[in-house]
């Protein structure tokens, strides 16, 4: 699933990409992938509003529209989304070109498309005007000033559970999924099964560094792109941090401290990778 890191680069070059472009007209090719409004809706008002800006809040892009509307972009499990030129054949009928997996096709005035694909077809898209009603219900971004240590240590006293599914939990911390939070317990020499509420505040800091650590350098490597080749960026290049991976999908591989065998569990029903010697 594209975490914090992905979204933040797709962000960047879709605000790079796309800033002013209008939206001529949209294809809905499988129309559950449209949550709000109904699919006819999006297709018959969205052609005329221009990006008047690109960000993101948590794992959502977010298009900011004339017309003081927002499209919203939740890639799930395999979302993935390409600004395709003018010149791009069309795709789903050029052979040995055909992308099976395109769900919706936002036709741009100047020639170019915005296409969302999605194998796994969890993805959603939201046309909306109030972005509470998506997002309202997010925890804080990880990596804003506002997000102090104080207030990541108020967090973590509230909570008694494992300390990887608090971090995973979008409405108390809003970006963080599997790859980020395992490399961000390891930095921090923290167990994932650890109660939140154990922590001393050497190790709240240290964590909360760790986690900040972990998500700048991933977007300064534009994001992970894994054997699965799910994540690529706007332009279809994939993500280059997959080789600074500590423990993420690295289970049996010497732990790059200590060099005992990485092992992975499950926590909280996910997959987790960490180092049972390095982490306490």
């Amino acid at each position: 699933m594209p975490e914090l890191p992905e979204v933040e680069t797709l962000a960047r070059d879709l605000r790079r990409l796309l800033l002013g472009a209008e939206f001529k007209a949209v294809e809905v090719l499988w129309p559950r992938a449209v949550a709000m409004p109904t699919p006819d809706e999006l297709v018959q008002y969205l052609p005329g509003h221009k990006i008047r800006d690109v960000s993101r809040r948590g794992k959502f892009l977010l298009l900011s529209l004339s017309g003081a509307s927002y499209l919203l972009i939740h890639l799930r499990m395999s979302g993935q989304l390409r600004v395709e030129p003018t010149t791009a054949p069309p795709c789903n009928d050029t052979p040995g070109k055909v992308d099976r997996h395109a769900r919706l096709i936002f036709h741009l005035s100047d020639g170019r498309r915005l296409v969302f694909s999605d194998p796994r077809k969890f993805g959603r898209v939201y046309w909306i005007a109030d972005l509470a009603q998506v997002v309202g219900n997010l925890g804080p971004e990880p990596l804003a000033e506002g997000f102090t240590l104080d207030a990541f240590a108020t967090l973590l006293s509230r909570h008694r559970g494992a300390i990887k599914p608090l971090l995973l939990n979008q409405a108390l911390l809003a970006g963080l999924g599997n790859i980020y939070t395992d490399e961000a317990l390891f930095l921090a020499g923290l167990l994932p099964s650890r109660r939140a509420n154990t922590l001393s505040p050497a190790e709240t800091e240290r964590l909360y560094a760790a986690i900040r650590e972990v998500l700048q350098q991933a977007i300064g490597n534009r994001g992970t792109t894994l054997a699965d080749e799910r994540y690529h960026d706007a332009e279809g290049q994939p993500g280059r941090h997959r080789e600074s991976l500590r423990v993420y999908h690295r289970s049996g591989e010497p732990c790059p401290r200590c060099s005992t065998p990485i092992q992975r569990t499950k926590v909280g029903g996910r997959g987790t990778h960490f180092c049972p010697n390095c982490q306490k």
